[in-house]
């Protein structure tokens, strides 16, 4: 097994190859692939669709000399099994070495740690501007997806280099006609053209920008890819090269569900059963359940997604039983925002579902387009937990902290599966604020809930007691609860837990209330202490002689982390949190 691969140690090892031992590599890359995604799962159909690319792309170019800059770099694996980490992918011992995606700290090779999509081309261009500053010479290469030209960003990009570009830039348009779903956009009606006329159409997007063009049909053909990559090898302007993949290549079930097999778990190879047990409830399933009944009743009600419909649970089928009341907008955050904001100011019910992280994006969008304008936009945020994403890249962790002191806006944090149906409801119904829902990261708990969220900022006390206050936040709630439990069975008396319920807003008055007869307000919160939910508690409290202990994350970029391992590394466990309020007690 991997006759060649084992071989390879860095590029130079790739240029040593013939075409017969390149097709070879290719195979070996692709059960190398499947090794590691079988095992601890990752992004599959990107990957398998552009081992050809990728493998030609080294054999013609000279990385590090030339720079590769990836976009979302989710399909880098291929890339990184040529650049010295094939362990990451060969070896299960070493699998924990490499990231899902480009990481300067792993190797010279990868320029950029990227998860977030439509960033190569403007990276890119400023290599471009520092190597020509620097009166130095070489290939800058950006590799983007056509699923994320859409991007704001991306187009930005291709608009500045058309006009202010007049040197060596190589963008690579790896077309698989496949954003993460479909895709969704006027771009791809021309991109349907130009395969159609295997690149000789008159009507050219990126001819019209100022760009030079050329195409391949064969983009999974590495001899094909060779001769092109050659054909613009030190070329003096920037060129787009469109190139037409196939998603998912070599891996049947990919090739035929490209959605499905964007992403995956561990699963079998035989059969693609995800080896991971789906029967549980789930957040995201209540998400599901929500928005098809709400659309059957309300014909004002839709759904927005920016390119993300499964991270609300929304398959194909559902899309199309929703019909107009579902809007992809495609892989384009900052236009969704204000899209929301334009159907709520006409009358509309408008949800928009998306993970946390990509949300960071639009805090221009939510601030100007929607908060000023106080226009009523439910925003649902998924993985906002510490225990959701947790590469790098793709943390929701700082979500309380970034939108949390936006005027306007309301942001809630649901403690269980009640009161994350109602809060949603009561979001979409009311016309007085915009608001955001931090989606529990945690499994599904029940308990009864209010229906109305009006009386703004108003906490739910759901234990009374003594001497120390416990606020927990969201779905840090049920550390809150097993919190209080044990304060009760170790200390004697009874602490008093409280729900916020609202993640950015003080209430006031059942604040100085407790400073009746409590000595400490303990607060928990699933994201970053920095510009979060308990530092606005510490400060009210701050000319009092109520001591407050905020427990929280650290304004940290943490990486691929073991949950449970870092909420000891930071005391945010129960029996440590104990011995705080014991000492601070004393």
């Amino acid at each position: 097994m991997y006759s060649i691969l084992n071989t390879i140690n860095s590029p130079a090892d790739v240029k040593k190859l013939n075409i017969e031992q390149l097709k070879i590599l290719a195979g070996d890359i692709r059960e190398a692939l499947f090794n590691r995604l079988t095992k601890i799962g990752g992004h599959c159909g990107p990957n398998f669709g552009i081992v050809e690319t990728e493998i030609a792309m080294h054999y013609v170019f000279d990385s590090p000399v030339d720079k590769f800059v990836f976009d979302v770099s989710h399909q880098s694996y291929p890339h990184k099994m040529l650049t010295g980490r094939k362990s990451g992918y060969i070896d299960e011992t070493h699998f924990k070495d490499d990231s899902g995606y480009t990481n300067p700290d792993e190797s010279e090779h990868d320029l950029f740690n990227v998860g977030h999509t439509s960033t190569s081309v403007s990276l890119a261009a400023g290599l471009v501007k520092a190597r020509d500053l620097k009166g130095e010479k070489y290939n800058v290469i950006a590799l983007i997806g056509d699923g994320s030209l859409s991007g704001g960003e991306a187009l930005e990009g291709l608009d500045f280099t058309g006009s202010e570009i007049s040197s060596n830039f190589i963008i690579v348009v790896n077309d698989n006609q496949q954003s993460i779903a479909e895709v969704h956009g006027g771009i791809y009606n021309n991109l349907s053209e130009l395969r159609a006329s295997k690149g000789t159409s008159a009507n050219n997007f990126f001819k019209a920008l100022g760009l030079d063009y050329i195409y391949e049909e064969n983009g999974n053909d590495v001899e094909a890819m060779i001769k092109l990559f050659k054909k613009v090898k030190d070329i003096d302007h920037p060129i787009v090269v469109h190139v037409n993949t196939q998603k998912g290549k070599g891996f049947k079930l990919a090739e035929e569900n490209r959605e499905a097999w964007h992403w995956c778990m561990p699963f079998e190879r035989e059969t693609g059963k995800w080896n991971v047990d789906f029967s549980a409830e789930t957040y995201t399933g209540l998400t599901t359940q929500y928005i098809m009944d709400k659309a059957k009743k309300d014909k004002d009600f839709v759904v927005i997604t920016p390119a993300m419909p499964m991270t609300a649970g929304l398959s194909p089928d559902l899309r199309e039983k929703l019909g107009a009341q579902y809007v992809d907008t495609g892989i384009t955050e900052e236009h969704a925002v204000a899209f929301a904001s334009g159907i709520a100011k006409a009358g509309g019910k408008p949800l928009l579902v998306t993970n946390a992280t990509f949300m960071q994006r639009t805090y221009d969008q939510i601030s100007q387009d929607v908060c000023i304008n106080n226009n009523p936009v439910t925003f649902l945020f998924n993985f906002a937990s510490f225990d959701g994403l947790t590469d790098v890249t793709h943390l929701g962790i700082f979500a309380i902290s970034a939108f949390s002191n936006i005027p306007n806006l309301i942001m809630l944090a649901p403690t269980s599966g009640e009161e994350y149906l109602n809060m949603l409801d009561w979001s979409v119904e009311q016309k007085d604020h915009p608001v955001i829902i931090l989606m529990p990261g945690n499994a599904v708990s029940s308990r009864s809930a209010d229906k109305d969220y009006s009386r703004i900022n108003t906490y739910k006390v759901e234990q009374s007691g003594e001497k120390v206050a416990v606020l927990a936040l969201g779905d840090f709630y049920q550390k809150g609860e097993e919190l209080v439990a044990l304060i009760e069975k170790k200390s004697g008396f009874k602490p008093t837990l409280i729900n916020p319920r609202f993640a950015n807003g003080l209430d006031e008055k059942l604040l100085k209330d407790l400073a009746q007869n409590h000595e400490i307000v303990i607060t928990l919160e699933d994201g970053i202490l920095d510009g979060g939910f308990g530092q606005k508690i510490a400060a009210f409290y701050s000319t009092s002689d109520i001591k407050v202990r905020n427990y929280g994350l650290k304004r940290k970029f943490y990486d691929r982390y073991n949950p449970q391992e870092l909420l000891k590394e930071l005391g945010i466990t129960p029996e440590q949190i104990l011995a705080d309020i014991e000492e601070l007690l004393r």
